[in-house]
């Protein structure tokens, strides 16, 4: 089944806790007024292009900016409840500090394999794709030839592209980054064969010309942050 989709997979924008390094991937936070900036800034960016739906994960951060980026294209935003963020269990709302001091043994375990460990109560990062890669899937099958914005989280996105590209799943958290409301591009000549055409693009936060990403510590690994190990 050919389907020559283009799917605008977005992360949301800013929140209120973004600059915090909490754990909130299943806490329901809304959009910092910066946040709401960022996506009205993509929405701008994106508004000639022809878009056939919008998809969004049900959390609240997730819908408003789906809102801002679907109200130049009339289009009403659907959720899917697989597209959530990855839930960290009794870590949310907790500084990553916290963790590292509170639950020591689990932090550990998390930074060498985020993909199928899990905290108490909380998803492994191969729970987050076998729940986030059907519905992306049906998504693309569902709207063959068109593009289709879909607003998601920074941990699923990584892991959807992971998944996608044949990435290392068990690096998502090392090699792979989002910033709030960047923009990837993907293509799909069938539901199983995709490229990368965007990656982690926020050219659209400077009113003109190209922004540059910067470096910031807390929303990398501490892998990266100690840097590769010998």
């Amino acid at each position: 089944m050919n389907t020559d989709s283009r799917i605008f997979l977005v992360r949301h924008g800013a929140t209120v806790l973004t600059r915090e390094d909490r754990f909130a991937g299943a806490t329901d936070v809304p959009l910092s007024d910066e946040g709401r900036e960022q996506a009205r800034r993509l929405a701008v960016r994106l508004r000639g292009v022809p878009m056939a739906a919008v998809f969004a994960s049900p959390l609240g951060r997730t819908v408003e900016t789906a809102s801002i980026l679907a109200a130049p294209h009339g289009l009403p935003v659907q959720t899917r409840p697989g597209l959530r963020e990855i839930s960290h269990g009794h870590w949310e709302q907790m500084t990553r500090a916290e963790v590292e001091q509170e639950f020591a043994d689990e932090a550990a375990s998390w930074d060498k394999d985020p993909y199928t460990f899990a905290p108490l109560d909380g998803e492994s990062g191969l729970a987050v794709t076998a729940r986030a890669l059907p519905v992306l899937m049906d998504i693309v099958r569902a709207h063959p030839s068109a593009n289709v914005l879909v607003v998601s989280h920074k941990a699923t996105i990584r892991l959807l592209l992971s998944s996608l590209l044949g990435f290392d799943p068990r690096r998502y958290r090392d090699n792979l980054d989002q910033s709030p409301a960047a923009l990837n591009i993907v293509d799909f000549k069938d539901p199983v064969r995709a490229r990368l055409m965007l990656f982690n693009d926020i050219s659209h936060y400077a009113e003109a010309g190209l922004a540059i990403p910067g470096v910031h510590a807390a929303r990398l690994s501490n892998w990266w942050n100690a840097g590769a190990p010998p």
